[in-house]
Parts: C-alpha cells; sequence; structure tokens
C-alpha cells in the first residue's frame, strides 16, 4: 500500500454557477488565494477550470497561460488543466488548452452520458491529446467515468506508448449520473481491473455529490489518492453548503491521517506522478 496520499484540489470545475454558489472561485484572485490555501493544508495538485468575467467557463488560452503562470508564481503546486472543460467545448479548443504548458492535464479515456448531457470523447481525439501531452512533457491524468473506459486505457497505452514521465495516473470519477456508481463496490471493481495496466500505475477516486465520502474512504481503504473540491460536490454536509475549498481539502487530509498515509508534499507528489 502506498504510504502517503496524493490530494487533489478541484476548486472550481465547469457546472456551478456563481450566482448559486457564491463561495465558488471564479476570478483569478479567488483561484490562488483557494490554491494558497489548499496547498498550505496538503493538497499537492490543483485541477483548474477557468471562467471569464461574467463566471462563465471558458478555455479562452491567454486566460489559461495567465492562470498557470501565477499559479506557478504563487505555489508550488502541480498544475493541472482540464482538457474536458464544458461538455459543449470544441475538441480545437480542448486540445489547446496544451498551449498553456501545464505540469499536467486530464486526459478523459471515453463518452459519457453527463446528467442530461453527453460529454463526447471520440477514440480519434483521446490518441491525439495523448499523443500532445508525449511530445510537451505534460503528464496526463487520465479520467475514468466508466469501467470501459480502463479498457481504453489498455488499449491506448498499447498502441501509442507510455505517457510523459512513463508513469501512469489515473482518476476514477464517480457518482457523476451516467457513469460509474460512486460506490465501494464499484472502485473495488475498477481497482481490480488496474492489473491490466502497467506495473505501478496509481489512482485517485473522486466522488460527485453524495458519494464523497464514501468514495474517499474506499480509495484510501485500497491504496488509493483523493481528489476533492468544489468541482465536485458544494455540499458538506446535508443541509449544509460548503463554504470554502479549504473545508474539503482539511476532511481529505483528515482522512488520510486516520488511515496514517499522510499527504504527500509537492516534491513528494512530483516523484510520484512523474512531473
Amino acid at each position: 500500500m502506498t504510504t502517503g496520499t496524493l490530494i487533489t484540489v478541484a476548486p472550481t470545475g465547469a457546472e456551478s454557477a456563481k450566482a448559486e454558489v457564491p463561495a465558488l472561485p471564479v476570478t483569478l484572485d479567488e483561484l490562488l488565494l483557494t490554491a494558497k490555501e489548499c496547498e498550505a493544508l496538503g493538497a499537492a495538485v490543483i485541477h483548474v477550470h477557468i471562467r471569464d468575467d461574467a463566471a462563465r467557463p471558458t478555455l479562452d488560452p491567454a486566460r489559461l497561460a495567465e492562470t498557470v503562470a501565477a499559479l506557478r508564481e504563487s505555489t508550488d503546486l502541480i498544475v493541472q488543466l482540464s482538457s474536458g472543460g464544458a461538455v459543449t467545448d470544441p475538441e480545437a479548443s480542448r486540445l489547446a488548452v496544451l498551449d498553456a504548458r501545464p505540469d499536467m492535464a486530464s486526459c478523459t479515456m471515453g463518452t459519457v452520458n453527463f446528467g442530461d448531457d453527453v460529454f463526447l470523447n471520440r477514440w480519434e481525439f483521446i490518441v491525439d491529446l495523448h499523443s500532445r501531452m508525449q511530445d510537451r512533457g505534460i503528464v496526463p491524468e487520465y479520467e475514468i467515468f466508466d469501467l470501459g473506459h480502463l479498457s481504453a486505457l489498455q488499449r491506448l497505452l498499447g498502441k501509442y506508448g507510455l505517457p510523459s514521465g512513463g508513469h501512469v495516473h489515473v482518476d476514477f470519477v464517480m457518482g457523476v449520473p451516467g457513469g460509474m456508481p460512486g460506490t465501494t463496490e464499484t472502485l473495488v471493481a475498477a481497482h481490480r481491473m488496474l492489473r491490466d495496466l502497467p506495473e505501478g500505475t496509481t489512482f485517485s477516486a473522486t466522488g460527485i455529490g453524495r458519494s464523497t465520502i464514501p468514495v474517499m474512504l474506499a480509495s484510501l481503504s485500497t491504496g488509493g489518492h483523493l481528489r476533492v473540491g468544489m468541482e465536485d460536490t458544494v455540499t458538506y454536509a446535508k443541509g449544509r453548503p460548503v463554504e470554502s475549498n479549504m473545508q474539503l481539502v482539511a476532511r481529505a487530509v483528515g482522512f488520510a491521517q486516520l488511515a496514517q498515509r499522510p499527504p504527500l508534499t509537492t516534491t513528494e507528489a512530483r516523484e510520484l506522478l512523474g512531473v
């Protein structure tokens, strides 16, 4: 079992509206403050979506580059950009995310129903994204929304080679309506499928909404890592809205310490992930 816990914070996402979730960090200043606070608590990676001046999701290249530079200047966090964006973003804009030169970027391994929408990830797009990250030295986090996505990842690595840095790291995104459920049984099944991937493959797990706590506990107990944040849940407990990303990171840190798997430092995280 891995001795420490990699904690990723996903502070914003593309789904929640600022008007409905006032605590959501949508400006660069808000994002930087959240990043500093969460790093101080034990987060090592920040998974970044950005918003425009009207707080709407955007993949604007200049804003992305400014955000990456500001996070690097203000923190030692590993900067991971979302290549998923919003479900309506075109493929060309999602590929252009890599031009901002993040340390990492997400690479979703297949199409999935996403609530009332469809999150489209064609095979050709996945191959293009994976190959571009190899060429640019950007480390992918392979996002797994359903068990079949792990088979797609096995196929991808077999045909097109290991990612930059040589280490394979996946994130199980669990509890999205249309994807795999956020249950212990599902996480155990996904964990078993990792044996078909390269030796040493690591995983984080993300529980959406009410599945947050069950997924955290199941991931820790199976040697996995944690992703938390207001992208994934805006409710801390029943009837209690999240006040800040710090709350969610602090809870994850507490669970990791109870499991005797304290948070990895940013230096340890870079070594683990091959950044």
